[in-house]
């Protein structure tokens, strides 16, 4: 018997995480319907394993964590960027086995973060994006614009939060979207799976990348590409 096992009169160390894990799940389904299914798994797994592992520290290290508990939010943080930077960093190198590349994508686009990170994460796998704000004022894209090629699908847009979205700064050349996007996101479906599939090197094109192509009005190639991703 674990010495866990011992202080809590005979449950399990993975019990325990099971639990916590559930009622995390519980707690992400009130706070926000938005969560997918997959995320709020993830996020559980990670709460319990993290809940499971403080339980077997020894008391000195139990009353260090006690003693920076103002800290804790932050470090929580840091902890979060570098899973989700971890995860990207699997997907990318397909440490993931024989998921494809669509799989990969979906489990990084399932690791949403906190709505004060997202910015930043979706930085992190993204390159660089913008609102419409930034878009008007200095590539001349008017709102009305932006916003009638989001409704048609000639423009990549990520969600960030809630409803308010940005736009990776790849995808425009001389204020408009590079031809080929239109078909790669009819293709791929999702925003994120598309833009994911768009910045990494692609098998099917000896490793370039779709994105570099279509800049260079490449478009045929990377849009046969697009239609068999795996």
């Amino acid at each position: 018997m674990t010495r866990f096992q011992t202080k809590t009169t005979g449950i399990t160390q993975d019990d325990f995480a099971d639990m916590v894990a559930e009622k995390v799940e519980r707690a992400l389904a009130h706070y926000d319907e938005a969560i997918n299914g997959p995320t709020m798994v993830s996020v559980g797994k990670i709460a319990g394993s993290i809940a499971s592992a403080v339980t077997l520290l020894s008391p000195k290290h139990q009353r260090a964590i006690d003693a920076i508990h103002a800290d804790l939010p932050g470090l929580a943080s840091k902890f979060v960027r570098a899973l989700a930077a971890e995860a990207a960093r699997r997907g990318e190198a397909g440490a993931i086995g024989t998921t494809t590349l669509a799989a990969q994508a979906e489990t990084l686009a399932a690791l949403p973060p906190p709505d004060d990170l997202e910015s930043m994460l979706i930085e992190d796998w993204a390159g660089r994006v913008a609102g419409s704000t930034y878009l008007e004022e200095n590539l001349r894209i008017a709102r009305s614009t932006l916003h009638r090629w989001q409704r048609r699908g000639d423009v990549i847009a990520l969600r960030k939060g809630g409803r308010k979205h940005v736009f990776p700064l790849a995808q425009f050349v001389d204020g408009r979207p590079v031809a080929g996007i239109s078909e790669v996101l009819d293709l791929i479906g999702n925003p994120r799976l598309a833009w994911l599939w768009l910045t990494r090197p692609a098998a099917q094109l000896d490793g370039r990348i779709p994105i570099d192509l279509l800049r260079a009005d490449q478009v045929e190639e990377v849009v046969a590409a697009a239609r068999a991703p795996d």
